[in-house]
């Protein structure tokens, strides 16, 4: 029996303007610090963190992320923060910022501060980091010894986000519970290094709960650029809720499709992460055994949403069946989050990718 391991990010703040507070979260980290964002992000949120980070009398070396989370990317910027003697490395932006920046830290043997300017993936509170080669292939994850000191969502800036963004991170979200449960049933190990938790797992269903709850709430709020308790709840289900879930509950198949999305090539990778991962989140219950009620309950709420369910949707509409077979290959290799969960083949993966895409189509007919 393997042991049970539960971990965390040391902090985690969340709500409407704070980050007009992380200077005063941070300055007992450091005295220098290097602060990572794309172009974008610099004008929505990396310069207001920056001018707070400033009024502690803290140094920020401010640095352009490249759009890519890749290790020429982390070793481009490590060495600019090695030149800086920056010891708190700040990553404001999205899943790729973030990832980068704790690897940066990693490398550093610093204090990572994530600071997400959407809800758009459960990357911000995890000790890992996805990394892609510079063409945007996944590559595998990167772990580390620690969690990010220190999370800081300013609901605020995640309602001035596109909609869309907000839908990627319930999608993303959505697979929580699902990839968690079919580990627990699997007997298998979780991303922490052992089995689950009653923490993790009860985490991971709240985090279900919530989202069936309160997602469509939260998606009219963002549509109105509000701040409302619905989306306050969404924003830690999205955030909180299922990157602990996912880190300490356990990854299946969801997550593993979506890596092997990423053997294709074409206009998939417009797809954000939680599109795909919502097609994998279908795909993975059209592996398992769920009545129809089930499986129509996400496939009406990621409809509802505009989130993608069919091959279609994510732009695979022409793929041949030697396309899936790679997907399905790619999804299935070796070290794989889908073995801690399924004695499976490739085989049987690319049949349940065309089961899962007729039940979205049957639904969508039935439903016009």
């Amino acid at each position: 029996m393997s042991e049970r391991i539960f971990i965390s990010p040391a902090k985690y703040v969340q709500g409407k303007n704070v980050i007009q507070n992380i200077g005063g979260y941070i300055k007992d980290l450091g005295e220098q610090t290097v602060v990572i964002a794309d172009e974008t992000v610099w004008e929505i949120a990396g310069n207001d963190v920056v001018k707070q980070v400033k009024q502690e009398n803290i140094k920020a070396e401010e640095v352009v992320f490249n759009g890519e989370a890749s290790k020429q990317e982390i070793d481009r910027i490590t060495e600019i923060a090695n030149k800086a003697n920056a010891t708190i490395v700040i990553g404001v932006g999205g899943g790729k910022t973030l990832d980068t920046a704790k690897a940066v830290s990693d490398e550093l043997n610093g204090y990572a501060v994530i600071v997400p300017t959407t809800a758009s993936t459960d990357a911000p509170t995890s000790a890992l980091s996805v990394v892609y080669s510079d063409d945007g292939v996944f590559e595998g994850y990167r772990f580390y010894n620690k969690n990010p000191n220190l999370v800081v969502i300013d609901t605020k800036i995640v309602a001035g986000a596109p909609p869309r963004f907000l839908a990627s991170g319930i999608a993303d979200a959505l697979a929580t519970w699902v990839e968690a449960r079919s580990v627990i049933q699997a007997g298998g190990d979780t991303m922490a290094g052992g089995s689950t938790t009653i923490a993790g797992q009860a985490i991971a269903e709240k985090c279900e709960e919530t989202l069936f709850k309160y997602a469509h709430l939260a998606y009219e709020s963002v549509q109105a650029k509000s701040v409302t308790p619905a989306l306050e709840s969404v924003v830690e289900a999205n955030t909180l809720l299922s990157g602990l879930g996912f880190e300490s509950g356990g990854l299946g198949a969801a997550h593993a499709i979506h890596n092997g999305f990423t053997a294709l090539h074409g206009d998939i990778h417009n797809m954000t992460h939680g599109e795909k991962v919502a097609f994998g989140t279908l795909v993975q219950l059209a592996l398992e055994q769920h009545d129809e009620k089930e499986i129509e309950r996400y496939i009406a709420l990621y409809t509802s949403l505009g989130l993608p369910v069919t091959l279609e949707d994510i732009k695979l509409k022409d793929a041949s069946r030697d396309d899936i077979m790679k997907v399905a290959e790619a999804a299935t290799t070796e070290g794989e989050t889908i073995h801690q969960a399924f004695n499976i083949t490739a085989d049987d993966v690319a049949d349940a990718i065309y089961a899962a895409d007729r039940y979205a189509k049957a639904y969508k007919e039935k439903n016009k």
